[in-house]
């Protein structure tokens, strides 16, 4: 069984990751189609620090997502979306998590990384997931995230496997 699962698709960070209202679009079209499968939709939600405070409006998730009342959103305060959080106990059915959301280098690839050690295995969706340039290490967002595309789906992961697919490939009838 699978679910979807969104990273930190906040307000605040929407405009300042590489070409996130289309990725946020995207993401709300795949959620569409998770729904309409039967699949469940999972929100992470990062709290805390000066950029995300509870209240403050750029830590909620993005209107753009057009999360329903069925969908779960969790709460989290790490990269890792599993760290201290309700993750692992909101995914007890699924066997298979689709990954989406930001930071590619950050949340994403910790989430991708935790969810294999515990024993998921991991469908990172190649267009659904963006960051930042690093101007300090040379690299376009584009860069980073071929980059990470390509070590998570070749790394040798306890417990799970991870494998790249565009989004357009997944949930179809």
């Amino acid at each position: 069984m699978q679910a979807l699962v969104i990273v930190d698709m906040q307000e605040a960070l929407i405009p300042v990751v590489w070409n996130g209202p289309e990725l946020a679009d995207r993401i709300a079209d795949l959620a569409d189609r998770a729904r309409a499968q039967g699949v469940e939709v999972v929100a992470l939600q990062q709290i805390g620090g000066p950029m995300f405070e509870p209240e403050a409006p750029g830590t909620a998730l993005a209107q753009r997502l057009r999360l329903r009342e069925q969908d779960i959103v969790i709460r989290k305060t790490a990269t890792d979306g599993f760290y201290q959080s309700d993750l692992h106990q909101a995914l007890q059915d699924v066997d298979t998590i689709v990954l989406t959301g930001v930071g590619t280098d950050y949340c994403v690839d910790a989430t991708a990384r935790s969810a294999v050690s515990r024993g998921f295995d991991v469908i990172l969706v190649e267009d659904g997931h963006s960051t930042v340039a690093d101007p300090e290490a040379g690299l376009t967002a584009e860069q980073i995230i071929a980059r990470h595309n390509r070590i998570l789906s070749n790394a040798v992961h306890p417990g799970g496997s991870v494998t790249v697919r565009p989004a357009v490939e997944l949930f179809q009838h």
